[in-house]
């Protein structure tokens, strides 16, 4: 295996087993974080934050880089414009994740835990990326 993959396999369990430690992986947490009307549970917010903070942090090293530290050309993001596709993925993003209560990464966790809402949720996405490979494919040039 070579060094990218295992660093990518390493930052994967780690960010794995910080969503089952956390209890982002359960739907019932992230349900209780958006349930405002409810019994609020802020708990979401601080893994939030942390992981924000985090990665300002981590962008902000790597846009001082020319390359990783494994040696590989540093391709960061570089359009800062908000889009049409741009936002109606993120609504299509938060309505999913308000209804079933998983996003992709946590779902893909609770996938390998067992948990049969995340096998439905995750057969959904992959079909809503399906088709939005479609339709795009299918968008002239």
């Amino acid at each position: 295996m070579n060094r990218s993959l295992l660093s990518a396999f390493i930052a994967g369990l780690i960010f794995g087993i910080g969503l089952l430690v956390s209890g982002m992986a359960n739907p019932a947490k992230v349900l209780g974080f958006l349930d405002l009307a409810g019994p609020w549970d802020p708990s979401l917010a601080l893994v939030m934050s942390g992981a924000v903070a985090v990665g300002l942090i981590a962008f902000n090293l790597a846009g001082k880089r020319q390359t990783s530290l494994l040696g590989d050309v540093m391709r960061l993001p570089t359009r800062q414009d908000i889009d049409k596709p741009l936002v109606l993925g993120s609504l299509g993003f938060g309505i999913g994740w308000g209804l079933a209560g998983f996003c992709p990464g946590p779902a893909l966790v609770a996938l390998g835990a067992g948990e049969l809402k995340a096998l439905v949720f995750t057969v959904a996405m992959l079909s809503g990326m399906a088709v939005y490979e479609l339709l795009q494919r299918q968008r002239p040039s």
